[in-house]
């Protein structure tokens, strides 16, 4: 069973406010459907467009998917670390080694001092599960006006 405490609050990507077209896009992997709805729903309600994955092998699926479909990008990625086929780690591990510097966070419920490690080396972001809303609402944006520098 998964807790989340803290409904989200309402609030949209200011450029979205100021007349640009402008829209974030999360891609947001997760195997446990109800904290997969719980996170989209968040972002969602925040002003994000989201896409989703049930496991590791769609978040990559949909990752190489953006290289051949214009207007597909991806801003930012959510992501459990345990997951079936391919966990968050390692996905973000052959991320970097392609040299892709799309920013990451990562979900776990187990973060254990090497998993926060390899994550930090590899310049993710760590949330503990349960987690605030408003927690991964300013980790998102946190995400996203680092990765717009």
């Amino acid at each position: 069973m998964t807790t989340v405490m803290m409904v989200p609050r309402r609030r949209k990507d200011p450029r979205l406010e100021t007349g640009t077209t402008l829209s974030r896009r999360v891609l947001v992997a997760e195997d446990d459907a109800e904290m997969r709805r719980i996170v989209t729903t968040a972002l969602r309600g925040a002003g994000y467009e989201v896409r989703e994955a049930a496991d590791g092998s769609q978040l990559l699926t949909q990752i190489l998917a953006q290289e051949m479909a214009p207007g597909a990008h991806v801003d930012l990625i959510v992501s459990d670390i345990r997951m079936p086929e391919w966990n968050g780690l390692l996905v973000l591990e052959a991320l970097r080694d392609e040299r892709w510097g799309i920013p990451v966070i990562l979900m776990t419920a187990f973060g254990d001092e090497p998993t926060r490690v390899s994550a930090r080396e590899l310049g993710a972001v760590l949330l503990d599960k349960p987690f605030a809303i408003d927690d991964l609402l300013s980790a998102v944006d946190g995400a996203l006006d680092h990765g717009d520098t």
